[in-house]
């Protein structure tokens, strides 16, 4: 098995191949954020996460510690701290496990099934026990507030503007050119 350092290079370039956007903090392949989208076909469909996840010096011997940065609405989630209760990340981790399993499916399942009976977000877990329509709408506030995908808007650089855009040749250059004092 390779050595814990070269498992976490490996499981970061895992990710950014799998289509996941990937921030590293000071360049670190120990700290860094990963953007989640919520499932399709669930309350979180439309809406764009950024976690934070830091690896220990001996993953994958020990789990990755991982939370929401982005306001999540989730039983299993801590409002205030964005602290994920998952059993996998918490007591059944596994080093047969890495960070793609953790977005592809262990994340992802914990959004389509939250387990209102072992809340870290009390409020959250109550909603959805007694009102799963009103939960769903609390979830859609939370993604339209918090969690919409940020369009980049992207200003074309001088070698993109056409010919037309600047105008024409003689206009253009007697325009832009130097004048004399």
């Amino acid at each position: 098995m390779s050595s814990p350092s070269k498992r976490k290079e490996i499981d970061l370039m895992k990710l950014m191949m799998n289509d996941f956007k990937v921030e590293t903090i000071n360049d670190s392949v120990k700290d860094f954020l990963v953007y989640l989208n919520g499932p399709p076909d669930s309350p979180y469909a439309g809406g764009v996460w950024k976690l934070r996840v830091e690896l220990p010096d001996n993953y994958p011997y020990s789990s990755p510690s991982i939370g929401f940065v982005t306001q999540m609405y989730h039983p299993n989630v801590d409002l205030m701290s964005g602290t994920v209760c998952v059993d996998v990340l918490n007591q059944t981790w596994s080093p047969m496990f890495d960070l793609v399993n953790v977005f592809e499916m262990f994340l992802p399942q914990l959004l389509l099934n939250p387990n209102p009976h072992d809340p870290l977000n009390e409020d959250a877990a109550a909603l959805l026990l007694r009102d799963k329509p009103a939960y769903d709408a609390k979830v859609k506030e939370y993604i339209e507030r918090y969690a919409k995908p940020q369009v980049e808007e992207e200003k074309p650089s001088d070698e993109e503007v056409s010919e037309e855009d600047k105008g024409s040749g003689d206009e253009a250059g007697a325009a832009a050119g130097p004048v004399d004092p």
